[in-house]
């Protein structure tokens, strides 16, 4: 696949990198920058949108870009999730948003699991975002170097989520399924933990690379419409997942 890379930080330099990484990607074009020579032949300049087969971006304020994408018929991968009214895709191509942390892994990880759940009683989501920690709220249980936070209550969704505030590097996500059975509980904590800019840019990755396979129908979409697909990307480029088990009467 060849894909077309508007990065504005460090997320999406590092999604760049990773999508390197991907025998899969033939051509990465840089849009509104020029490449250097340590980054090798498989990278160029961007030049017509026509050329690629979709288009990725970190940036916060995306509309632009979603435009020129739209303009060439091509599929576009957005970090961030921008109010969409008005803007959608053309016939054919994916409008993928919310390829991050929050929108994306987190719930993600949450819909697999239930997935492989006989009946699930609980299901609580929770990821984190920079900020001053709480000394109070939802007790959660992130993997190392993360380690136990207190979640404040965020949007409705399918299921129970929660934000983390964490000062420093680290970022995760965090989901808890809790299922009942013959009168006894298991409850199922699957989380990740890494350098935050390095899982933000996993997500981001992840969502372009299930986008270039086809694992997307044309329209807006968000990562959890192909959960299987965007989780299985994250997982082949690089993201770590740690769990455990607990059983209770």
């Amino acid at each position: 696949m060849k894909i077309a890379l508007h990065h504005t930080g460090d997320v999406g330099f590092r999604a760049g990198r990773i999508l390197l990484g991907d025998r899969r990607v033939s051509r990465i074009g840089l849009i509104g920058r020029t490449p250097t020579e340590s980054q090798g032949g498989r990278v160029e300049k961007a030049s017509e949108l026509t050329d690629y087969d979709l288009v990725v971006t970190d940036d916060s304020e995306p509309l632009p870009t979603i435009e020129r994408a739209m303009a060439a018929n091509i599929s576009c991968v957005v970090w961030v999730e921008p109010e969409m009214d008005t803007l959608p895709p053309k016939s054919g191509s994916v409008l993928l948003t919310g390829a991050n942390l929050g929108s994306g892994i987190a719930p993600c990880l949450a819909s697999h699991e239930v997935a492989r759940a006989a009946e699930a009683v609980s299901v609580i989501v929770a990821w984190t975002e920079p900020g001053t920690p709480l000394r109070s709220g939802e007790p959660l249980a992130f993997p190392d170097p993360i380690g136990g936070r207190w979640g404040r209550r965020h949007r409705s969704g399918d299921h129970t989520q929660f934000v983390a505030p964490v000062s420093g590097d680290w970022g995760g996500a965090v989901t808890k399924v809790t299922t009942q059975a013959n009168g006894s509980s298991v409850t199922r904590i699957v989380g990740v933990a890494d350098l935050a800019a390095h899982v933000e840019a996993l997500a981001l990755a992840a969502g372009a690379l299930a986008v270039g396979a086809d694992a997307y129908p044309a329209g807006v979409v968000r990562p959890v419409d192909a959960d299987t697909a965007y989780l299985a990307e994250a997982l082949g480029a690089g993201l770590d997942v740690a769990s455990y088990t607990l059983e209770g009467g």
